[in-house]
């Protein structure tokens, strides 16, 4: 089986030794995913704003497979307060509606950035050209 990596474009990925996706086989899993773009929070204080930034660029690592958000078969979404549960869940229903994955959503003490209040996963599944026969 081959395993293809695709690199964070940010330090985070670098500094801790991981990758922003990895793909083996037909799985896609894709790293837990802030809301932060060159180091710089998007939606401040706002958690549905923070959930769409956040699917956004972990949708953008299935982008380097060819997938989208059709191909997310599970999320989880972490978040750092219960209130915010409502705004997460309306973000998330927005984008997979189409294609509805299963969702795990989790409430956390916190991320490693404390003006973070969303965190999101996802894991994708893509078809292969050449399937190995069974025996």
């Amino acid at each position: 089986m081959t395993i293809e990596r695709v690199p964070g474009e940010g330090t985070w990925e670098e500094t801790t030794g991981s990758a922003r996706a990895v793909a083996a086989g037909d799985r896609v899993l894709v790293a837990g995913t802030m809301p932060v773009h060159d180091d710089a929070v998007q939606g401040l204080g706002d958690p549905y704003e923070q959930t769409k930034a956040a699917f956004a660029h972990a949708l953008a690592a299935l982008k380097a497979f060819g997938l989208g958000a059709d191909a997310v078969l599970r999320t989880r979404v972490y978040l750092t307060h219960v209130r915010d549960v409502d705004a997460a869940g309306r973000a998330h229903k927005e984008l997979f509606d189409a294609a509805p994955p299963v969702m795990t959503m989790v409430v956390v003490s916190g991320f490693a950035d404390s003006r973070v209040l969303v965190q999101v996963e996802l894991e994708a599944f893509r078809e292969l050209s050449e399937r190995p026969e069974e025996t």
